[in-house]
């Protein structure tokens, strides 16, 4: 087997699930989050970097949830706009009025979902 054959035999049996991605997702923005609270050094661009993926990540996942193709139930749908909501409401305030404590709930957010989405919630 040639080397390139190799290579793709061995990343197609590690290719994660979609809810993986989603999950691995949710945790690098949560891990770039606790970077900023764990050196807190006031609003810096370390800060906005973080927040801006998280929020882009969550207007992915809300506009996935409205949108009139996605096979999950109305419910859930309903759940994971709601979060989203929250989450911009809070990344405004974080923003408005940076402190590290405000960036809690949307660590505990992350990796909850997270854990949801590998089966270990």
């Amino acid at each position: 087997m040639s080397s390139a054959a190799a290579t793709y035999a061995r990343n197609s049996k590690t290719t994660a699930s979609p809810r993986e991605i989603e999950a691995q997702a949710l945790l690098k923005a949560a891990r770039q989050l606790q970077d900023v609270v764990e050196n807190w050094r006031g609003p810096d661009s370390r800060l906005t970097s973080a927040i801006l993926f998280n929020r882009k990540l969550w207007s992915i996942f809300m506009s996935d949830a409205i949108s009139d193709d996605n096979p999950l139930a109305a419910e859930i749908r309903q759940n994971i706009a709601n979060i989203g909501i929250f989450v911009m409401k809070q990344t405004v305030e974080i923003q408005t009025d940076p402190a590290p404590e405000k960036l809690k709930s949307l660590i505990d957010i992350n990796c909850n979902i997270a854990a949801g989405l590998s089966g270990r919630a």
